[in-house]
Protein backbone atom coordinates (compact mmCIF):
# COMPACT_ATOMS: atom_id res chain seq x y z
CA UNK A 1 0.00 0.00 0.00
CA UNK A 2 3.04 1.92 0.27
CA UNK A 3 3.50 1.75 -2.97
CA UNK A 4 0.30 3.66 -3.58
CA UNK A 5 1.02 6.51 -1.32
CA UNK A 6 4.10 7.35 -2.78
CA UNK A 7 2.53 7.41 -6.38
CA UNK A 8 0.04 9.96 -4.71
CA UNK A 9 2.75 11.90 -3.21
CA UNK A 10 5.18 12.09 -6.16
CA UNK A 11 2.05 12.62 -8.51
CA UNK A 12 0.91 15.80 -6.19
CA UNK A 13 4.60 17.20 -6.43
CA UNK A 14 5.00 17.06 -10.23
CA UNK A 15 1.31 18.70 -10.41
CA UNK A 16 2.44 21.59 -7.89
CA UNK A 17 5.81 21.94 -10.02
CA UNK A 18 3.72 21.78 -13.47
CA UNK A 19 1.27 24.55 -12.60
CA UNK A 20 4.29 26.91 -10.72
CA UNK A 21 5.95 27.04 -14.19
CA UNK A 22 2.52 27.76 -15.87
CA UNK A 23 2.33 30.45 -13.50
CA UNK A 24 5.50 31.75 -14.18
CA UNK A 25 5.17 31.49 -17.90
CA UNK A 26 1.94 33.63 -17.38
CA UNK A 27 3.35 35.99 -15.47
CA UNK A 28 6.42 36.26 -18.65
CA UNK A 29 3.56 36.74 -20.85
CA UNK A 30 1.71 39.71 -19.01
CA UNK A 31 5.17 41.00 -18.80
CA UNK A 32 5.95 40.76 -22.34
CA UNK A 33 2.62 42.31 -23.17
CA UNK A 34 3.79 45.81 -21.63
CA UNK A 35 6.70 46.19 -24.69
CA UNK A 36 6.71 45.69 -28.11
CA UNK A 37 8.38 42.29 -28.34
CA UNK A 38 9.53 41.17 -31.79
CA UNK A 39 6.58 38.42 -32.83
CA UNK A 40 9.63 36.10 -34.68
CA UNK A 41 11.52 35.48 -31.05
CA UNK A 42 11.67 31.89 -30.37
CA UNK A 43 10.73 33.00 -26.74
CA UNK A 44 7.61 35.43 -27.74
CA UNK A 45 6.52 32.61 -29.67
CA UNK A 46 6.83 29.84 -27.45
CA UNK A 47 4.81 32.30 -24.74
CA UNK A 48 2.08 32.50 -26.81
CA UNK A 49 1.47 29.35 -28.40
CA UNK A 50 1.62 27.30 -24.23
CA UNK A 51 -0.21 30.64 -22.74
CA UNK A 52 -2.88 31.44 -25.50
CA UNK A 53 -5.14 28.75 -25.95
CA UNK A 54 -6.21 28.86 -22.08
CA UNK A 55 -6.20 32.93 -22.36
CA UNK A 56 -8.56 32.61 -25.24
CA UNK A 57 -10.64 30.28 -23.10
CA UNK A 58 -10.88 32.59 -20.38
CA UNK A 59 -11.46 35.80 -22.57
CA UNK A 60 -14.51 33.81 -24.48
CA UNK A 61 -15.88 33.12 -21.37
CA UNK A 62 -15.20 36.60 -19.30
CA UNK A 63 -14.47 38.98 -21.49
CA UNK A 64 -12.13 41.57 -18.78
CA UNK A 65 -10.61 44.44 -20.54
CA UNK A 66 -10.66 47.37 -18.70
CA UNK A 67 -8.95 50.32 -20.19
CA UNK A 68 -6.74 48.22 -22.73
CA UNK A 69 -5.45 45.70 -19.50
CA UNK A 70 -6.24 42.56 -19.87
CA UNK A 71 -7.17 40.52 -16.79
CA UNK A 72 -7.14 37.26 -18.28
CA UNK A 73 -3.89 36.23 -16.72
CA UNK A 74 -4.90 37.23 -12.95
CA UNK A 75 -8.28 35.28 -13.48
CA UNK A 76 -6.45 32.42 -14.66
CA UNK A 77 -3.39 32.13 -11.98
CA UNK A 78 -6.09 32.39 -9.40
CA UNK A 79 -7.41 29.04 -10.80
CA UNK A 80 -4.14 27.82 -10.61
CA UNK A 81 -4.08 28.64 -7.39
CA UNK A 82 -7.18 27.16 -6.24
CA UNK A 83 -6.21 23.52 -8.40
CA UNK A 84 -3.02 23.67 -6.80
CA UNK A 85 -5.31 24.25 -2.69
CA UNK A 86 -7.48 21.56 -3.95
CA UNK A 87 -5.61 18.69 -6.18
CA UNK A 88 -2.36 18.77 -4.84
CA UNK A 89 -3.00 18.78 -1.11
CA UNK A 90 -5.71 16.34 -1.36
CA UNK A 91 -3.52 14.17 -3.44
CA UNK A 92 -0.49 14.66 -1.10
CA UNK A 93 -2.98 13.92 2.25
CA UNK A 94 -4.24 10.50 0.05
CA UNK A 95 -0.98 9.68 -0.04
CA UNK A 96 0.20 10.42 3.49
CA UNK A 97 -2.97 8.23 4.06
CA UNK A 98 -2.19 5.58 2.73
CA UNK A 99 1.59 4.78 4.26
CA UNK A 100 3.77 7.27 2.14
Amino acid sequence: MFLLGNFFIALAKITEMVLTIYVWILIARALLSWVNPDPYNPIVRFLHQVTDPVMDRVRRWIPLQFGGIDFSPIIIILGIVFIQQMLVSTLYRMGMMMGG
